[in-house]
């Protein structure tokens, strides 16, 4: 409950933050963001990349994830227990927002997130896995687009710094009933694997910093 209060002020700070930065400015329009997240390579050994097409009221973006891998104890003592760990191979979908500032939007994101399986230790490649299965994802996601030498000329102009803050819920998974029942030669029981939500701590909110480039 406690991060939960945590990361809605969040959201209400960064919008009240970029109303104030940015009220007095028109959106662009017509430019192109190529960025790419810190949290997949520094915390998921994996890799992001995002592009943005920014229009006068409107962005619309792809992005696509790469070999991520969650260990199964940063998600939640069940998987901890059952010594598994998720190699997410491709977390990729679209996004629409609204420009409610030329730096502050509001996205609609549909989600596709492919998952394999593995015990904790074992040798991760595809014909090695417990399961595989993929689930999606919808959710909204909040942006703060910042160009810190905007009004520089030269190469460092177009440099961007993205901080996100994402909600992004299950809505469906190729798992029966979002569940898989199996023998875990580890804890030597029969065991119930359940699909993981795609954020942290097993819940759907996703807090990250991308960086990049605005041409």
């Amino acid at each position: 409950m406690k991060t939960n209060r945590t990361i809605i002020t969040g959201i209400f700070a960064l919008l009240l933050f970029s109303f104030i930065a940015q009220a007095q400015n028109e959106p662009e329009k017509n430019r192109f963001s190529l960025v790419f997240g810190l949290n997949q390579p520094l915390v998921l050994r994996g890799f992001n990349v995002e592009g943005n097409y920014w229009m006068k009221n409107w962005v619309i973006d792809y992005s696509h994830g790469f070999n991520l891998h969650a260990d199964g104890k940063a998600i939640a003592d069940e998987y901890d227990r059952q010594k598994v760990n998720f190699k997410i191979t491709h977390s990729l979908g679209l996004g629409i927002g609204y420009r409610f500032t030329k730096s502050f939007n509001l996205r609609l994101e549909p989600k596709l997130h492919i998952y394999e399986t593995y015990y904790e230790g074992q040798d991760q490649s595809s014909a090695t896995s417990l399961v595989n299965f993929h689930t999606v994802t919808l959710g909204l996601g909040a942006y703060y687009r910042w160009m810190p030498f905007e009004k520089k000329e030269g190469f460092a102009k177009g440099i961007t710094i993205v901080p996100s803050i994402r909600y992004w819920y299950k809505v469906d998974s190729s798992l029966p009933n979002d569940q898989h029942a199996y023998f875990n030669t580890l804890t030597n029981q029969n065991e119930i694997l359940k699909a993981p939500n795609i954020g942290a701590a097993n819940t759907p909110w996703i807090i990250n910093v991308s960086v990049g480039y605005t041409f």
